[in-house]
């Protein structure tokens, strides 16, 4: 009988110490500041169930893009998401090729097309990072031949114009020569003919791929090796990025490939995969699936601390001049107030939030690619097949998102409470 009673009481005595730490960590919560999020989102222990509302979210989106697939008749699509450090979708649909019953899988390659361009300030703060380069390097000190047509723009150039399309030439100035297949070395020797505007480099936004592509020549005098060798040996590889390349042949020889399609008429019709825009690598030559994607989102998302720095991210997505976004797609979906560029990214503001985003076309291809670094979350859609499918699908997946996330980070904060105290109980 009192063994009973002595087993009550030790019970009894752990409860109370369960309850005491329970009520202090209420106690320490209370003490927060007002409006700020109390717990800090934390990677759950395994054996807790996925976030239900984030499932719930992810089935509706994969619902609406299935739907949007049948009604456009879409080729092929591949999709990626990622939140903080975990992949939380990875998918491919449809086919490689109209007529075939040859599936897209999370390996096959398509190509990037403007999207590339977000790889270059990365390759090159990663270079900063060892004091090989800087942002505020001027052209002429790695290319000293290099000129414009106004002495006070070749002089003050710098690294940081061009990744931000301050460079003062005209908008697309010789994207026609870039279709037709010049070489960059010729097409960036003709600049010196063009007409600048503005008083000096910085002052104006007018997107470019010749003079974008001036970053690969830089990189090349700095290092001794192509841009090429530089992306897949600082890249690529440290990332596991498996299926990326950049080059037409690397692309030819690949046989897990989308082929690229254009509409016609009320269907589809295969195209070939032509040599455009490789010779301007850094902005539009990269070749990557869906797989390798996700990867480069952890890196985007900050998860990839032994990668990159924080500091060296933030150079990048700080907006650099006022730029207007042209998918017109968001503003269906989401308010939004203004739009800069960064150094290779889009920076689109909403009332509460702040989307990095670029898109690209190419050749029947294209690419969507966007992250929300506050909230750790980020999408990427490649598509073989342009139109309402991937014009969309990324506005539609923020919109989601943002209607969600309250119900999300919630959860989350629950879960973190709960594996607090669970800590707390077995000490």
């Amino acid at each position: 009988m009192r063994k009973r009673k002595g087993n009550r009481k030790i019970k009894i005595v752990l409860w109370v110490l369960a309850l005491v730490s329970f009520c202090a960590l209420l106690i320490n919560l209370s003490e927060q500041p007002q409006g700020k999020t109390p717990v800090p989102h934390v990677t759950l222990p395994a054996q807790l169930e996925p976030n239900p509302y984030v499932l719930g979210l992810l089935n509706e989106y994969e619902g609406d893009i299935l739907k949007l697939q049948a009604q456009t008749g879409t080729p092929g699509v591949a999709i990626a998401i990622v939140q903080d450090t975990s992949i939380i979708y990875l998918k491919g649909f449809g086919v490689k090729q109209v007529g075939t019953t040859d599936s897209i899988d999370v390996h096959t390659v398509f190509r990037l097309a403007s999207v590339s361009k977000c790889f270059a300030p990365l390759l090159t703060g990663l270079l900063i990072e060892d004091g090989i380069l800087h942002w505020n390097d001027r052209i002429v000190k790695h290319l000293p031949d290099f000129s414009l047509k106004s002495q006070v723009f070749t002089d003050n150039l710098t690294i940081k114009h061009v990744l931000s399309h301050t460079t003062g030439l005209p908008y697309h100035t010789y994207t026609n020569m870039v279709e037709e297949g010049m070489d960059l070395k010729s097409m960036l020797a003709l600049l010196k003919d063009v007409n600048l505007t503005g008083k000096k480099p910085g002052e104006i936004y007018s997107y470019q791929n010749v003079a974008y592509s001036l970053i690969g020549e830089v990189i090349r005098s700095a290092t001794g090796k192509t841009y090429e060798q530089q992306m897949a040996e600082r890249v690529f590889i440290p990332l596991k990025m498996t299926d990326a390349s950049m080059s037409y042949s690397d692309i030819l020889l690949n046989k897990n490939v989308a082929r690229p399609h254009l509409q016609w008429r009320k269907g589809w019709r295969v195209t070939s995969i032509n040599d455009t825009y490789y010779n301007v690598a850094p902005a539009g030559g990269i070749n990557a699936s869906i797989s390798d994607m996700a990867q480069y989102l952890k890196v985007l998302l900050g998860t990839r601390k032994d990668f990159i720095q924080d500091a060296t991210l933030d150079s990048i997505f700080t907006p650099s001049v006022k730029a207007r976004s042209k998918n017109r797609n968001f503003r269906r979906w989401i308010e939004r107030a203004d739009s800069y560029y960064a150094l290779g990214w889009r920076v689109l503001n909403f009332r509460n939030d702040t989307l990095l985003y670029h898109g690209g076309y190419v050749n029947g291809y294209r690419s969507e690619l966007a992250i929300n670094r506050k909230d750790k979350i980020g999408i990427c859609v490649l598509s073989n097949g342009p139109g309402s499918l991937p014009d969309n699908s990324v506005p539609y997946f923020f919109s989601l998102y943002f209607n969600q996330r309250d119900s999300i980070l919630h959860w989350q904060d629950e879960q973190a409470i709960l594996a607090q105290q669970s800590k707390l109980i077995k000490r």
